[in-house]
């Protein structure tokens, strides 16, 4: 087996802090934290890095799920009633981006996370 670089471990390690302490507090960290810093540090495509970030929500978002039920803020009904139709939101999304240029992913990319951005400071 092969060692990996003392910076890329601290960057990986850096990266995956920052995403769970945002998922924590946010709802969010593997497309709005953990894509772009592996894009900008560790220079993964964006189809790398867009897989690379689902992976990790698999574990993120079940120790998220399971802490936020500790508190009683999960509504589980209705997390089963938006996750069941969101599987085909992924299909069909990860179909898209096979067939999209990864430009035109980071751009759209880009434009959701400024929309939001915008969206959140007019609230």
């Amino acid at each position: 087996m092969a060692v990996m670089p003392r910076g890329r471990l601290l960057k990986l390690a850096a990266i995956g802090t920052l995403a769970g302490l945002c998922s924590g507090l946010f709802g969010v960290g593997g497309g709005a934290v953990m894509v772009p810093l592996l894009v900008l540090w560790l220079g993964y495509g964006e189809r790398e890095a867009t897989g690379t970030s689902l992976a990790a929500i698999v574990l993120i978002a079940g120790v998220a799920a399971v802490t936020q039920g500790v508190y009683g803020h999960v509504h589980l009904g209705d997390g089963l009633l938006v996750g069941i139709p969101a599987i085909a939101g992924v299909v069909a999304g990860t179909w898209l981006q096979q067939r999209v240029p990864p430009r035109v992913v980071s751009l759209l990319f880009a434009a959701v996370l400024a929309g939001t951005a915008v969206d959140l400071v007019a609230r």
